[in-house]
């Protein structure tokens, strides 16, 4: 047997992973596939999410388990990005499902239109639409001004 890695999935840790896990709902469409609750104090002690394909696991913090969020230790450097069929309508979902807006929803000379918001348990969702296809060349060509690479 192979030990090569088969997926990876993102796991959260925030504050009020049940709050979280309702935001995650409305604002992307996640389904809760289930959650396991701490018999001491109510925190979610692990939850499985589905965005599409993809399976996203959360869980409050339990600092005696280095598990911290976000705020707790000053941000994230992850962004986590969503490929969408429309970037405004994912930007105004997640606008009024209780996130920031940190980049407004802009064409990219990459063939995206890209907006970024920060969730309201301190992570970063870089949310994107495919506005044309364009060769990773001619990316680099546009990034460098139009001249040749």
């Amino acid at each position: 047997m192979s030990s090569s890695a088969r997926k990876v999935s993102a796991y959260f840790v925030v504050k009020d992973a049940a709050r979280a896990i309702d935001f995650y709902k409305e604002a992307f469409g996640a389904t809760e596939i289930f959650r396991m609750t701490d018999p001491s104090d109510g925190r979610v002690g692990h939850a499985e999410l589905r965005f599409g394909e993809t399976l996203m696991m959360l869980a409050d913090e339990y600092p005696d388990f280095g598990a911290l969020s976000p705020d707790t230790i000053g941000g994230s450097p992850v962004t986590f990005h969503v490929d969408t069929n429309s970037t405004d309508e994912a930007v105004a979902k997640a606008l009024s499902a209780g996130a920031t807006l940190l980049r407004p929803a802009t064409d990219q000379s990459f063939g995206e239109r890209v907006a970024q918001i920060l969730d309201p348990y301190g992570h970063r969702w870089m949310l994107s639409q495919t506005i044309e296809k364009v060769s990773p060349e001619e990316m680099q060509r546009r990034w460098n001004g139009g001249t040749s690479a």
